[in-house]
């Protein structure tokens, strides 16, 4: 590959933040002359200095919060488009993201940009139609999900499944005892065990479902509550919801899963990361009744969690809208700390899970498989 290839990276989401970090670090391993230009957060920062605009600028959930911020959102994609045509890169890498990544794919392909996709849309749960424009403005798609292979073979579209990134991401913090009460000692915990509370990383979702989880846990006297600050949301945002048995602790989410008992967590990505943990949870999902009512008529799958999504039937409890209040987490969560036969269970389903996955090396193979694709 010749030296200096400029790539512009575009991850809206921590999750996407993550990947991404992973995927420039081990491209950079590959090739140190690699220059990026990103949108991204504080973990693609630590890899390379090419900033534009941060994560915490770009998170809006669900329907009515897109509308309201509408006017922002066109902002920044027109500001995007014209950044790039400035920095002329040499391809345009999409980390998830789809409502701003895909606008940029049809016209980074109209200008003749090679557009690679990593963490695919997930177009199999809505608007499957998608599947058409991602065909036709999308160079090279990356999955790591095992039914997404499938699921475009049906469109007739190859795609490459290198295996979810989380198993190399969660390997590299394997935790002793020594370091798990580190952990407590670091943060003024006391004695009890842990229970994680993971409300997301948008601020609406986590207004809107944080006060309830804490509800819940209330009843677990026995345990001491830590909520995993999202690197989004400053510390002021969490303030009124601290109290004596209720801390906060950021950019520490593994390490606060590794230290835990159970987790009360959002739908999304932590699904899958609390259960590679081994750490009983229940799953919550909450929006404003008109986001909910459009996603339900739109969505066509039968779980909102990848856990349950990719082992194709409920392993973890999914309390979704009004489903989602104190009493459901409650009972649930005395099940999982409580009822050893289930807790079993979960375990046993948990390994499955692993081994479905797969192997780990996902970003290596996508770096591998990207640089050989700039090469040509």
């Amino acid at each position: 590959m010749s030296q200096g290839k400029k790539i512009y990276v575009i991850a809206g989401e921590a999750s996407g933040d993550l990947h991404a970090s992973n995927l420039m670090q081990a491209m950079l391993d590959r090739d140190p002359n690699l220059d990026f230009r990103f949108w991204g957060g504080d973990k693609m920062t630590k890899v390379y200095p090419g900033l534009v605009k941060h994560i915490r600028d770009l998170a809006f959930m669900g329907f009515l919060e897109v509308i309201m911020n509408l006017r922002t959102i066109l902002k920044n994609i027109t500001f995007c488009k014209e950044d790039i045509l400035e920095y002329q890169p040499d391809a345009i890498l999409l980390v998830d993201y789809p409502g701003f990544n895909l606008r940029i794919a049809e016209w980074a392909h109209e200008k003749g940009i090679k557009v690679i996709y990593y963490i695919s849309p997930q177009v199999w749960a809505w608007k499957q139609k998608r599947v058409h424009k991602i065909k036709k403005v999308v160079d090279k798609m990356f999955v790591i999900l095992p039914f997404e292979k499938e699921f475009y073979e049906r469109f007739d579209y190859d795609v490459n499944y290198v295996g979810h990134p989380l198993l190399d991401e969660i390997a590299k913090h394997g935790f002793s005892e020594e370091q798990r009460l580190e952990f407590y000692k670091k943060h003024n915990l006391d004695n009890r065990p842990i229970i994680a509370v993971l409300p997301g990383s948008r601020r609406q979702e986590v207004s809107k479902k944080l006060p309830i989880m804490l509800e819940a846990l209330k009843s677990f006297p026995d345990y001491q509550v830590v909520i995993a600050g999202a690197p989004s949301l400053d510390a002021e945002f969490y303030a009124p919801f601290n109290s004596e048995n209720v801390k906060m602790i950021s950019n520490e989410t593994y390490h606060l899963l590794a230290s835990s008992k159970a987790a009360v967590v959002t739908s999304g990505t932590a699904t899958l990361e609390a259960a590679l943990f081994k750490i009983p949870e229940v799953v919550c999902y909450k929006s404003s009744r008109f986001s909910y009512e459009i996603a339900k008529r739109l969505v066509k799958v039968k779980y909102i969690s990848l856990v349950n999504l990719i082992m194709d039937r409920e392993v973890v409890k999914e309390l979704i809208q009004d489903d989602c209040n104190a009493g459901a987490i409650r009972t649930e969560l005395s099940k999982l700390l409580n009822d050893e036969a289930y807790h079993a269970g979960l375990m046993k389903n948990y390994g499955e899970l692993e081994k479905i996955l797969g192997g780990g090396g996902a970003s290596d193979k996508v770096a591998q498989s990207l640089l050989l694709e700039l090469s040509n």
